[in-house]
């Protein structure tokens, strides 16, 4: 996929599309257009041509460079972080097989919590009060109600 000219996102070729409309009218813009774009096909050729003639003059030792290359930013991508990505990718699966035994694990913890609310004093208990030695039921106080 290439990018688009001058890294234009979809909001501000809509904005520049207003302004082009306010600035020469609805009327003058599709001509304009058709302007705009055999200026870009001519440019796309002339630099394609520049490319042809710089290959064949640099002779056949370079005749399998590729010119994207000389972008800084595609330079620093391919030779510097294509030796990072295997290591990134072996963090992420480092942190998927956390999330994993974190995610089984968290189903074993609430099995066990569920399964000892039957047998934790959080339920109805029979009390002896100290005073008169008559047994009484005292109901379970929730935290979370008050």
């Amino acid at each position: 996929m290439t990018p688009l000219l001058l890294d234009i996102n979809a909001p501000e070729f809509v904005l520049l599309l207003v302004i082009a409309i306010i600035l020469f009218g609805p009327e003058r813009l599709p001509d304009l257009a058709r302007k705009a774009a055999r200026l870009v096909r001519y440019l796309r050729v002339a630099a394609g041509n520049a490319q042809q003639q710089l290959s064949k003059e640099l002779g056949p030792e370079f005749e399998n460079v590729d010119f994207r290359d000389l972008n800084p930013k595609a330079f620093v991508q391919k030779h510097l972080l294509d030796d990072v990505e295997p290591i990134i990718a072996d963090v992420k699966s480092q942190v998927a097989d956390v999330g994993k035994t974190i995610n089984s694990s968290s189903g074993e913890v609430a099995e066990a919590i569920n399964s000892n609310k039957d047998h934790s004093p959080g339920g109805p208990q029979d009390v002896i009060d100290g005073a008169n030695g008559r047994s009484r039921t005292l109901t379970p106080f929730d935290l979370e109600a008050t």
